[in-house]
């Protein structure tokens, strides 16, 4: 039979995430939905989960957070009867380079009622597709697409002829750049709201910290993005321009070790853990890249970001 001494104090939210990651016994374990890009759900299984749960009635609507996967907002009573320990902290703009504000109400494919922000674009195409355009910029080529009957956005790829000659590792490198002044005050009002106000574990992902991210590699959110865009191009030429590769990961390395100096300065500790990479290394069925292929290309650059997160802070 234990004893009293054996059994793990209750923990709030933040402990209990925080006992986990530092390999503490904690009292039960710790919950995660919606914390980061990552681990969130589809806006439609949102609202039936909110439906099921008696959180709303129908025809209530559920706001989009991102919408390039379109997944749906957990809010603060869904984490509550779920017991989810996390929230995520989001960053000043979405996929498509647009601030997530100024609500307006839309109806996705499926019927489900939401909330997508102000430039979210809701005008169908004449085959039924939805747009999306970076910036929401709609004098600029669209880059995503929702087929019509869709459930998410894939990016179009919007790539012009390449010329090795001419091809440049600063093209590719157009998309990272510091943060502004404003991107940090909104961070650290963001961070301090709900870190004061919730006990909960606060979780992120921060910008340009993903390496060769196909999702992110057509730049969804520039008009007119330059260098390799195509997403079978990038992959090609991890082994065709292998150099050149390392060049925008190492230029991008340095950007993203100031944007984290910069991030830390502006939240510290707050932060529990950041989501750095969701970078595809494998399909279903196989690998894209093998072990060898990973250690060299990319495994230094992110051990170099994770190095300094380990060195300057408590994530």
């Amino acid at each position: 039979m234990s004893s009293n001494s054996d059994k793990s104090p209750v923990l709030n939210s933040r402990e209990r995430v925080l006992c986990a990651l530092n390999y503490q016994k904690v009292d039960r374990v710790p919950v995660d939905l919606g914390g980061t890009l990552g681990t969130g759900a589809h806006v439609s299984v949102v609202a039936k989960l909110r439906l099921a749960l008696g959180l709303d009635k129908p025809g209530a609507r559920v706001k989009v957070v991102e919408p390039y996967q379109m997944l749906g907002e957990v809010a603060a009573d869904l984490r509550e009867i779920l017991d989810i320990d996390t929230v995520n902290l989001p960053g000043p703009k979405n996929h498509f380079g647009f601030a997530d504000a100024d609500w307006k109400p839309w109806k996705t494919f499926d019927g489900t009622d939401v909330l997508v922000g102000g430039k979210f674009n809701t005008d169908p195409e004449p085959n039924g597709d939805i747009l999306q355009y970076p910036q929401g910029d709609k004098s600029a080529p669209a880059s995503g697409r929702m087929p019509k009957g869709g459930f998410y956005f894939d990016d179009i790829i919007r790539q012009g002829p390449i010329d090795d000659a001419r091809l440049d590792p600063a093209d590719n490198l157009e998309d990272f750049s510091l943060l502004s002044d404003d991107d940090l005050k909104l961070y650290e009002k963001r961070a301090r709201d709900l870190y004061d106000n919730t006990d909960l574990a606060i979780t992120t992902g921060l910008p340009g910290t993903a390496f060769g991210d196909v999702a992110l590699v057509p730049a969804a959110f520039l008009k007119h993005p330059k260098g390799i865009r195509d997403i079978e191009e990038w992959y090609i030429s991890t082994i065709s321009r292998r150099e050149y590769i390392k060049e925008v990961f190492a230029g991008q390395a340095e950007i993203a070790i100031e944007n984290l100096k910069l991030i830390y300065q502006t939240v510290g500790d707050r932060i529990c853990a950041v989501w750095l990479d969701g970078t595809d290394l494998a399909a279903q069925n196989t690998l894209f890249c093998g072990p060898d292929t990973y250690r060299e290309l990319y495994m230094p650059f992110s051990r170099k970001l994770n190095d300094w997160i380990h060195a300057h802070t408590k994530w």
